[in-house]
């Protein structure tokens, strides 16, 4: 995807995917998703699997820094 360039529409669905799953997990799905393969919606469960939302909080605020 690098090699081209993106449409409005493309570059307007991961700003979405940035502003719903903050650069981390845009990063993921890019990641899990450019390659063809996988489920990022099971992964994504996964990984976030017995997270809090002081968890998450936490995670954030350390991104922040």
């Amino acid at each position: 995807m690098a090699s081209q360039t993106l449409t409005d529409e493309q570059l307007e669905r991961f700003k979405v995917l940035a502003k719903e799953l903050g650069l981390g997990g845009l990063a993921r799905f890019i990641r899990l998703n450019c390659s063809g393969r996988g489920d990022y919606t099971a992964n994504r469960h996964t990984w976030q699997a017995g997270m809090t939302v002081d968890d998450i909080r936490r995670e954030l605020e350390s991104a922040k820094s």
